[in-house]
This record gives C-alpha cells, structure tokens and sequence, in this order.
C-alpha cells in the first residue's frame, strides 16, 4: 500500500483536474461539469471522512431475498464516468446511495451511444465487449474491448430485469441497448429480449438531438460532421494527443473511451497520430462517437429504429432554464444557472436553423426549440418525438401516473440547468433529494412485473 503525504495528493489533484480542465474547457457545458469537479475533488482528497477508495458492486444469484430486487442502473452522460474514476467521485453526486442495489458502470465518456450501448451490455453480463464485426470493419477500430471476467449482474435475463437511469445521453443509450436486446443483437445470447429492461428513467435525456451541437461546431446540413473551425476541432486535437500519450496513472483516473481505437503512442507511433490529427482516421474521422448522435439528424438516425416497448415503464424530467418574455424565450432564474451554462442558454434561444441548409425534418420550427437548460432543447428531453412520436402523457405529480402504465412515456418538466442532477448536489438543493428520492420509490413500488421482495429497510 502506498501512502502520500498532502504535497503529494495537491500534485496529483493539480495534474488531474489541469488535464480535465483543459479538455473540458474547449466545450462550454463541460466546463461547468469540470468547475463543480474541481470543488468535489478537493473535497474528495481533504476530507477525512470521505472513504478513499471505491469498489464497485456485483450482485450474483444468491438465497438472500434481497436478491430478488432488481437493481439500478444509473449511466452517465458525455464527458461523465463511472463508479471508481476521478478518485472514486461521484457523477451522480451520491444519489447511487439511497438504495442498496445501484450499479454505476464507466463507459466511454465521448464514445458513441451504440459503442457504449454494447459496452454496458458485457459490464452487466460479463465477458470481452464485442463492438460487432461489421461496425467494427464500418468504423475502423477493433472488434473486441474491455474484459469483465465478472459481470455486474451475470444473471441479468427476463426473468432477472433491471431498472435503468440515464442522464442526458446516457438515457439514448439505455434505448439503444433495449432495442439491441429485442434484436437478439449479442452474439452467443440467443434469449435476449426487450423484457430483460424493466423500466427506463431519463433525466435530461438527449431523444431528439439538440441545437447546441450546432453551435459548438457540427455543420447543420447533415448533422455528420465538424466545421473546419470550432470549439469541437479544439477538443478532438485535445482528445487525440491525451490518448496518443496513453499516461496509465491519467488513463485510471478519466477515460475518453477510445481505446478500441488503438491510438496509443505504442501502437499507432508518430505518424499514427499526424493520421489522426489531419483527420485521416480515428472516431472524429469516421463519424463514431458522441457529438453525431446528438445533433436532430443524428437522434434521428438513430429513433428510426427504436421502439418504446409495451412492457417496460418509462418516465422522463426534462429540464428548462428559461422563461417567456414578451413571446421570446429567454434565460430564466440567473442566480439558478451554473455561470458557464448561461451564456449557452441564451444562445440556444436564439438559435435559428440556417436558411441555405434543409431543415433537421418536415415541419421543423426553430422557437420550438428554443426552451433550453444550456445543453439540450426542452423539447428533446420529454419523450422520443422525430421522425415518429411515441406515447406519451405530461404530467405535474408523481399521483397522476399512478397506476403506472407500461408502454408510455410519463414526463415532468423540471426548472433546473443541465447539470441539477449531478456531480454538485449542494447545487440542487432539496430538489435532488426529492427528484432521486422518486425515482427509487417509483422503481421500487410502482414498476414490477411481479411483486417484489423489499428489503428489510430502505435508505
């Protein structure tokens, strides 16, 4: 065991969040994430009764009755991570401790909502990731990633569901990866079906894409790829250099999730990196990670061939930091804003698609989408609308969805920035307790297929 003395853990917390920092800071939302990072770090590393290492859960069949519940998933968003990263801080700012079966898996932080759908697939059952052959061959990276020799909840079938929460583009992914289960997507798992998810909780989920993808850089045309010249350029040449240096101590710490890309210094050299740099390939080149799946173009791709499925319980916060002001929206609340969203808030308000380039979709509007929480459009947040809308049904209180009815899309709009739920929970205030709080009564007492086994006593 190696013990460090204060000197010691203030470099480390200076090289960490320099290196955080300054990837962060080329794209404005997560700046803000990094800002309240920097804060809970310093608790993390000060503060004597914060416990200094985390291990992560795996809850295996067992004759405990408490067995019998099902656990809870929570996946982060971009730039977000998991249980065990950043000194064991929490993304979720400790809401992942109000039930005794919560699951928080890392998975690629700037990967794309199907890699990380397939990532989360083998933390759960166990087993090498397998990305699949022909988007593997389609992307240019390997096929196979990460090993868990043991899975976070190998049981995992119909019989064994899970309740999933996502936040922002990690709600996308659960989707994702209930569709892939209803297609029997996993090699060597023939049984899979859409029934293996029991209920879906999205906290500012990114369904529909969001316009401030545009103005960090992605062309609006398409939806595919980055303008020669933006903030999103900074970050991919920032992205590309750290995983070129490949600093196992960094890598423990924060990863962007590229490693199936091989662009380590020791296997792809010097001119690996001038190939990744000119954009010549790597995931910036061929389009395969996060910033595509969140522009309108690129959600739509994506909801083209995802269900809402009549089985599975789904209820939804979606998330707004403005107000109506003389029939324009505008940012609402100031002091309520993180300061380095607000300028984003504004922006998104006054967004306009441009005229030279096709709009996302027939009967596109821009006001529509001018409700914002700095990071995604409100609108995008309630429930899967482009190109079909799903079922759904806005509600005020958690009473007016109960009985809770499977196959629709429960929704509730919440004042708050893009970050309310996470990382900072002093930020939220009470509102964090209540919003989390309702979430694991709901997964506990009002979304099962069977009449569960409660534990002894609830947190």
């Amino acid at each position: 065991m190696f013990w460090f003395s204060v000197a010691a853990l203030q470099s480390i917390e200076l090289c960490v969040s320099s290196v955080v920092h300054l990837l962060y800071g080329f794209y404005i939302f997560s700046s803000a994430v990094a800002g309240d990072l920097s804060l809970a770090l310093n608790d993390f590393l000060f503060k004597s009764n914060v416990e200094p290492s985390i291990r992560e859960q795996q809850f295996v069949g067992s004759a405990n009755g408490d067995n019998d519940l099902p656990p809870i998933v929570l996946v982060h968003g971009i730039f977000g991570f998991g249980k065990g990263k950043l000194g064991g801080l929490s993304y979720f700012a400790g809401a992942e401790k109000k039930d005794e079966k919560v699951l928080v898996p890392d998975l690629g932080s700037l990967t794309s909502v199907y890699d990380r759908a397939r990532e989360l697939f083998y933390y759960l059952k166990g087993g090498q990731v397998d990305y699949g052959e022909e988007h593997s061959k389609a992307c240019g990276h390997s096929q196979f990633g990460r090993i868990y020799e043991q899975g976070h909840f190998p049981q995992w079938d119909e019989d064994n569901p899970i309740h999933f929460v996502g936040h922002s583009a990690g709600a996308q992914v659960i989707r994702v990866l209930q569709q892939m289960l209803a297609d029997k997507a996993f090699r060597g798992y023939e049984n899979t079906s859409e029934n293996w998810v029991l209920s879906v909780t999205s906290l500012s989920g990114a369904f529909n894409g969001t316009t401030r993808a545009y103005l960090d850089g992605m062309h609006p045309e398409d939806g595919k790829f980055m303008k020669s010249i933006c903030l999103l350029q900074l970050l991919r040449v920032g992205v590309i250099i750290y995983d070129w240096m490949d600093i196992s101590f960094l890598k423990h710490y924060y990863n962007f999730g590229f490693d199936h890309y091989n662009m380590s210094w020791k296997k792809a050299g010097i001119w690996g990196l001038v190939d990744h740099l000119l954009g010549n390939s790597g995931p910036f080149a061929s389009g395969d990670w996060i910033l595509p799946d969140l522009t309108i173009q690129g959600s739509l791709r994506l909801n083209s061939h995802l269900n809402t499925f009549p089985s599975t319980y789904y209820f939804s916060y979606a998330t707004k930091r403005t107000r109506n002001f003389m029939g324009r929206s505008v940012p609402s609340n100031v002091l309520g804003i993180h300061p380095l969203l607000f300028i984003r808030v504004l922006q998104m308000c006054q967004w306009r698609h441009p005229p030279d380039a096709s709009p996302p979709f027939k009967g596109y509007r821009d006001e529509e989408w001018w409700d914002n929480d700095g990071a995604l459009n409100t609108v995008s947040m309630t429930h899967p609308r482009h190109p079909v809308e799903h079922p759904s049904r806005f509600v005020v209180e958690d009473s007016e969805c109960q009985p809770l009815q499977p196959g629709i899309w429960y929704y509730k709009i919440v004042e708050g920035d893009h970050i309310l739920f996470i990382v900072n929970r002093e930020r939220a205030g009470v509102q964090f307790d209540l919003i989390y709080d309702s979430i694991f009564e709901r997964c506990r007492k009002h979304a099962f297929r069977k009449i569960p086994t409660m534990p002894n006593h609830v947190h």
